[in-house]
């Protein structure tokens, strides 16, 4: 039988998330994102379809990139406003028993010993259910929000987010030791004070005392995410990782990216299925494949195209806004669109993709459309090219979830590529299955344990 796949319900705390312009569709719910009873309705709903999780995306910031200024993503709530995504997990924990839980943050946004703290928290509160998308953030305003003048570049931005984490793997797994709380009500000991120690950290950005103000948690550190497509983001995912999101465009680019990580991942000293590989799609289902596709012209005519130029220009740092809606994008040799154009050109035979054709090229880029058999079909053949996972994306929520749910899952089922419950055990032990509730001894984090063991440091160093 085949191994399931993951699925993750993918969403933000905002009115708008992919599919700009959609919002305004009579059935979503997306303008109710204030209201919590919708979130609720919704982690109930994926925890209903077996799902392994929501996660929640997040951004800092706004940049003025399409047109000319920010007009657009204002007036067509283009990932604005938009509300903390870690909020939001921590308050659907009492929600629900099962479903995973994976927040957004960024190394611009918290303090590391703050933030630790915070997750620490969130495991004990969901008994380990907790994940943690890392990002860099790409935006100037999201720096400028910090006390920044711009985004420091790329690559810096990376080496920023290696020292971050080194200081959260610092506190999470070498701050307490595994036998540290005692809880000795008769000796009036909880935890022994020479089992529990400072880290003294001491990097470029951070100078972190300790110790960890929580004890561990059931995972100790939250199974950790990364999305970044860039040679600095997919080498950093291959070192630090456990699931790293992906956007190809069809299985054979998915199986090249997926191929190419995992050398990364086994370079680094990690085994190759540490990282698992989840791929991002929507889906339109339909009784046949007429009516799908029905349902999905129908969509598609709600689409904003601004909106989606708007998120395109800022995720690439290019104004679209500005060129000429007529001329072939691939005269503008615009990095990481490439694989967008090939995949609108296929369905478009004899066409060439414009500037104007980009928005929906990428909207459509990453949805599937069909009967719940024939999306089985694909996906069946997604995750022979290499995918663990799916996250879905929605077009109207909760009713592309829903929709799923109710017609793809049971397929999946049958078909042994859905999970019919939940296992036993933290996110972790579910999405890797017979491994511990811990980070394997592989991981960079590892090295902490017991890395500052000796009698508890509870002197306060001099000033």
């Amino acid at each position: 039988m085949a191994k399931r796949l993951i699925f993750n319900g993918f969403s933000m705390n905002a009115v708008s998330h992919v599919y700009h312009g959609l919002w305004r569709h009579p059935l979503t719910a997306q303008t109710r994102f204030n209201d919590l009873d919708t979130w609720v309705a919704l982690a109930r709903l994926l925890e209903k379809g077996k799902f392994d999780a929501l996660f929640v995306a997040d951004i800092l910031g706004v940049d003025a990139v399409y047109k000319g200024s920010w007009d657009t993503y204002i007036k067509e709530a283009v990932q604005i406003p938009i509300n903390d995504s870690g909020v939001l997990v921590g308050a659907l924990i009492q929600s629900t028993q099962h479903l995973g839980l994976t927040l957004t943050s960024s190394i611009l946004q918290e303090h590391p010993f703050n933030f630790a703290r915070k997750l620490s928290t969130l495991d004990h509160l969901s008994k380990g259910r907790v994940g943690w998308n890392i990002v860099t953030s790409v935006s100037h305003n999201a720096a400028q929000n910090f006390g920044f003048d711009r985004i420091v570049p790329h690559d810096e931005r990376y080496r920023w987010a290696e020292e971050y984490v080194d200081v959260v793997y610092k506190l999470w797994e070498g701050s307490w030791d595994d036998d540290a709380v005692i809880d000795d009500k008769a000796g009036n000991i909880y935890a022994d004070p020479d089992r529990i120690h400072r880290i003294h950290h001491q990097g470029q950005r951070y100078k972190v005392l300790g110790p960890h103000l929580s004890q561990p948690s059931r995972q100790r550190t939250p199974v950790l995410f990364q999305a970044g497509s860039s040679r600095a983001g997919r080498a950093f995912a291959a070192r630090h990782a456990e699931g790293t999101f992906i956007a190809a465009v069809n299985p054979q680019g998915a199986r090249r990216q997926i191929d190419e990580t995992r050398a990364l991942v086994r370079a680094s000293g990690r085994d190759a299925d540490d990282l698992l590989f989840v791929q991002g799609m929507s889906f339109v289902v339909g009784g046949t494949e007429e009516e799908a596709r029905r349902r999905a012209r129908e969509l598609e005519q709600d689409v904003s195209v601004d909106g989606l130029l708007a998120h395109i220009s800022r995720d690439l740092g290019i104004d679209l806004g500005l060129l000429d809606p007529n001329r072939p994008v691939e005269e503008l040799e615009i990095e990481g669109v490439q694989g967008i154009i090939r995949a609108f050109e296929e369905g478009n035979p004899g066409k060439r993709a414009t500037v104007a054709d980009l928005g929906r090229a990428y909207a459509l880029s990453s949805q599937v459309v069909g009967t719940p058999e024939t999306i089985a079909d694909q996906l069946g053949e997604w995750q022979a090219a290499g995918i663990d996972g799916v996250n879905l994306i929605y077009h109207t929520t909760p009713g592309s979830f829903a929709d799923f749910i109710e017609n793809v899952t049971p397929v999946l089922q049958k078909r042994g590529l859905a999970q019919t419950d939940y296992a036993e055990g933290s996110l972790r032990e579910r999405l890797f299955p017979g491994r511990p509730g811990r980070l394997v001894d592989r991981h960079p984090a590892a090295r902490y344990r017991g890395a500052f063991a000796g009698p508890g440091d509870r002197s306060q160093p001099a000033a």
